[in-house]
């Protein structure tokens, strides 16, 4: 989305949690953008540019972030499109469903903020974070 900077658009229902991270991913130098649902999320991924990376919590009002997963990565558009899942759920299952379902990475919470900017920044130093950015 941006040129100068990493893009990271980030869909979480809580916000504050949603305030926090802009300002730790803003003090990282990345851009970072927000949505509260799913809904607000598709209407910023349907905008024409794509961000970054995307960090999707999993439990979400109405259409959790597996189902949202799973939708993306039925889109050819989104195939390049690094997803980082967010999650209070620690289960092993869990883990293992989202990444067999197309997530980069899996991140819990409460997470420590330097966890979170060092896996964006893995994730954008790994080869789909290569061909997100090259688009």
């Amino acid at each position: 989305m941006s040129a100068e900077k990493p893009t990271i658009l980030v869909v979480d229902d809580d916000p504050e949690l949603l305030q926090l991270v802009r300002i730790l991913l803003a003090r990282a130098g990345f851009e970072a953008l927000t949505a509260l649902d799913v809904p607000a999320a598709r209407t910023m991924l349907s905008s024409g540019s794509l961000p970054d990376v995307l960090v999707l919590d999993i439990m979400l009002p109405g259409v959790s972030g597996i189902e949202f997963l799973e939708e993306l990565r039925a889109i050819a558009d989104f195939d390049s499109l690094p997803i980082l899942m967010l999650s209070a759920l620690a289960d092993q299952q869990q883990i293992r469903a989202a990444l067999d379902r197309g997530a980069d990475r899996y991140l819990t919470k409460p997470y420590v903020a330097s966890s979170l900017v060092s896996m964006v920044r893995e994730i954008l130093s790994s080869e789909r974070g290569a061909r997100s950015s090259a688009r």
